[in-house]
C-alpha cells in the first residue's frame, strides 16, 4: 500500500509547535494538527473469557538478540552453528533455555515463546521499524544516515488514537532515550497519526540515577509557572484572532490546558522517583557499568576498543513497572542507545552475551514479570520482550553471528499468556520457521486484539485517509 503524501503544515500550526516548545511542554507532541485528524471510532471484540489488557511493556533489544543463544538453543546442531552456549532446564518440562537465563529459567512458567517470528528486513533501522510498528517500511529494507519523517505509527501512538475519549495524563511512554545515537528512526513516534501521538519521553541520569519527563519539568515555581500561561494564552490571542470560537480555536485551548494540567500532576512524577523503592527491589532489578565501545565504528560486535559506562538497564524496567502503577497502559524500554551498545554481536558474540548483554537482562527481566505477578499486575499488563530480528545460524570467522530476520523468538509474558506455551517452530539449524510463521504484522493485531480492539478497525492519517490498524492476525492459541 502506498504511504500518504507527507502533510504540510500551515503557519498556524508551525506556530503552535514552536510555542508549545518555547513553554516547555513541546514534549508532549501536544499539536493540533493530530487533534483534528478524523475521528475514527475502533471496533471492541470479545475475548472469549479474557479480561482486556490494562497495559502493555514492549522491552526492544536493539541490535537483534541471537535467539540461538537465549530461547531457541539447538544443542544437537553441528558445533558451527550450536555454539557454546549449554540449555537448562526452566520451570517448564521440557522447555529449555540459555544457561545464561537462570533468572528467566525459573519464570518459564509465565512466558509464553514464539519461535517463528520472521520479516524481510535485513538491515537495523527498517528492521525496528516493521518490529515497532507490524509494517514493512515505505523506504523498503535501508539504513538511513539523517532524519526521515516517520510514516506509520508505533504500537503505543496507535492505541493512545483509538482510545483519545479515554482522556488519560499520559497514554504512551518510551524510556530511556530514542535508542539511535545519530538519527531519529521513524518507528518511535506517531507517524501519520501526527505528533500528538508520540509517546512523552522519559530521559535517564544514569550518572545520578534519576528519571525525569522533561516537557513535565515545572519551572521553578508556582509564579514561573502562571507566568507561562499568560505568555502562551497571549500568543493564542494573537495567532488565532477571529477563530476563537472556531474548532481550531477549542482544540489549541484543549491542548494548552492539557500540557498545564501535567504539569501538575504530581503523582506522575512521584512515578519517575526510584528512591521511593526499597533498595531490595532495586537491587533485585539490578543494576550494571555494561562495557560499550568507545572507538570508531558501529556495530556491537566490531572490534573497537571497549571501555565501561553506567547504565540503567535493569532500572528502567522497575521504572516501567511503576508507569504501569501510574495508569500508563503503553510503555516502551528501549534497552540500548546506539551502534557499539548493543546486541549487533557481529564479533565475539558469546563473550558479549555471556559478559554483559545477557546478566542484567535476564535479571531484570524476570524481576519485572515476578514483580507484576505479586503485585497483582500480570494478569492485565502484557510484557513483550524482542529485538528486530535474530542472528545468523552459521557463526562467522570473528566468533559472531550476523542479522538475521528469517526466524527469531519473541517472549510474552503475563495478560493471560499460557504460560509455558511455544507457538511455532524453527528447523533444526533456528534458520527458517519450520512450522506456524509468524510476522511483525501478527504480533501487532495480537496485542490490539489483547485490548479488547479488532484489529480490522481503521486508522486515519492527516489527510483523512483510511488504515487498517493492522494487517496481521491475532495469535489466539496463546492466551488461555
Amino acid at each position: 500500500m502506498t504511504p500518504s503524501r507527507p502533510h504540510i503544515l500551515s503557519p498556524v500550526d508551525r506556530l503552535s509547535r514552536r510555542t508549545l516548545l518555547r513553554m516547555g511542554v513541546g514534549g508532549l507532541g501536544l499539536s493540533f494538527t493530530g487533534l483534528l485528524q478524523a475521528r475514527a471510532k475502533a471496533k471492541s471484540i470479545a475475548l472469549s473469557g479474557l479480561s482486556p489488557l490494562k497495559a502493555c511493556v514492549v522491552v526492544f533489544y536493539y541490535g537483534g538478540p541471537s535467539h540461538l543463544d537465549t530461547y531457541d538453543l539447538k544443542p544437537d546442531a553441528p558445533a558451527e552453528v550450536r555454539g557454546e552456549f549449554k540449555a537448562i532446564a526452566s520451570s517448564v518440562p521440557g522447555l529449555f533455555v540459555c544457561e545464561h537465563l537462570p533468572g528467566m529459567a525459573r519464570s518459564m512458567h509465565k512466558v509464553a515463546l514464539i519461535r517463528s517470528m520472521h520479516h524481510q528486513n535485513r538491515l537495523h533501522d527498517s528492521a525496528s521499524t516493521e518490529a515497532l510498528t507490524g509494517r514493512q517500511p515505505p523506504t523498503g529494507d535501508r539504513e538511513e544516515f539523517a532524519p526521515i519523517k516517520q510514516v506509520f505509527p508505533c504500537y503505543g501512538a496507535s492505541l493512545s488514537y483509538l482510545r483519545r475519549e479515554l482522556e488519560l495524563d499520559v497514554p504512551h511512554a518510551a524510556l530511556p532515550f530514542v535508542f539511535h545515537n545519530v538519527i531519529d528512526v521513524p518507528c518511535q513516534g506517531g507517524g501519520f497519526l501526527g505528533a500528538a501521538y508520540d509517546p512523552l519521553p522519559i530521559a535517564v541520569d544514569a550518572d545520578r540515577q534519576t528519571y525525569s519527563a522533561g516537557a513535565l519539568a515545572l519551572p521553578g515555581s508556582a509564579a514561573a509557572l502562571q507566568e507561562r500561561r499568560r505568555l502562551l494564552s497571549a500568543l493564542q490571542e494573537q495567532s488565532l484572532l477571529g477563530v476563537q470560537s472556531s474548532l481550531l480555536g477549542k482544540q489549541w485551548r484543549l491542548s494548552s490546558d492539557k500540557a498545564f494540567q501535567l504539569l501538575g500532576t504530581q503523582s506522575f512524577r512521584d512515578a519517575l522517583d526510584l528512591s521511593r523503592e526499597t533498595s531490595q527491589t532495586r537491587e533485585r532489578y539490578g543494576y550494571d557499568a555494561a562495557p560499550v565501545a568507545v572507538g570508531s565504528g558501529g556495530g556491537g560486535g566490531n572490534g573497537a576498543e571497549m571501555g565501561f559506562a553506567r547504565q540503567m538497564r535493569g532500572q528502567n524496567l522497575l521504572l516501567a513497572r511503576r508507569l504501569v502503577e501510574a495508569g500508563v497502559p503503553f510503555v516502551n524500554v528501549f534497552d540500548f542507545r546506539q551502534q557499539g551498545q548493543n546486541w549487533d554481536a557481529h564479533h565475539q558474540n558469546f563473550a558479549q552475551h555471556k559478559s554483559h548483554l545477557l546478566p542484567i537482562a535476564d535479571q531484570s527481566l524476570s524481576a519485572l514479570i515476578e514483580d507484576l505477578d505479586a503485585r497483582g499486575l500480570l494478569d492485565t499488563t502484557l510484557v513483550v520482550a524482542m529485538g528486530e530480528f535474530g542472528r545468523t545460524p552459521q557463526i562467522n570467522k570473528n566468533g559472531g553471528r550476523d542479522h538475521w530476520p528469517d526466524c527469531y523468538t519473541v517472549l510474552l509474558a503475563g495478560g493471560g499468556v499460557r504460560g509455558g506455551a511455544v507457538f511455532g517452530a524453527s528447523d533444526r539449524t533456528g534458520a527458517y520457521p519450520a512450522r506456524d510463521p509468524v510476522t511483525p504484522a501478527d504480533l501487532a493485531a495480537t496485542i490490539f486484539w489483547r485490548f479488547g480492539i479488532d484489529p480490522t478497525s481503521e486508522i486515519h492519517d492527516l489527510t483523512g485517509r483510511p488504515w487498517r490498524l493492522a494487517d496481521g492476525q491475532p495469535i489466539r492459541s496463546l492466551f488461555v
